[in-house]
């Protein structure tokens, strides 16, 4: 069932969120590496008591309960800076500001 999002993330290279609905546990940010024969191959990693370790893991597909995917982030910042914007892109990739008739900016 889920094995077209799955697959569509391995295309993509994008990471997954995997529930497992025989061990009722998430699987986060995990890079689908493979999918043959209803087994999928998730690679993921995990920070346990500050060491860094990673996995890969061979799931069947039948325990697969929830596929999700990241649609988008926007950072979170402390300081309570403004988010990036049009003007902050560097000026040889700005789309002029002047308008069609050539009139230039209004204000």
């Amino acid at each position: 069932m889920f094995d077209r999002k799955l697959y569509q993330a391995q295309c993509e290279g994008s990471p997954v969120w995997v529930f497992l609905s025989d061990q009722q546990r998430w699987i986060e940010q995990a890079q689908v590496m493979d999918i043959s024969g209803g087994v999928v191959t998730l690679r993921y990693e995990t920070d346990e008591e500050g060491e860094l370790q990673a996995w890969q893991e061979m799931v069947r597909l039948d325990s697969v309960g929830s596929v999700m995917s990241r649609l988008s982030s926007v950072p979170r910042n402390g300081s309570g800076d403004d988010l990036p914007t049009a003007e902050d892109c560097p000026l040889e990739e700005q789309v002029s500001q002047n308008s069609p008739d050539g009139s230039g900016d209004a204000g």
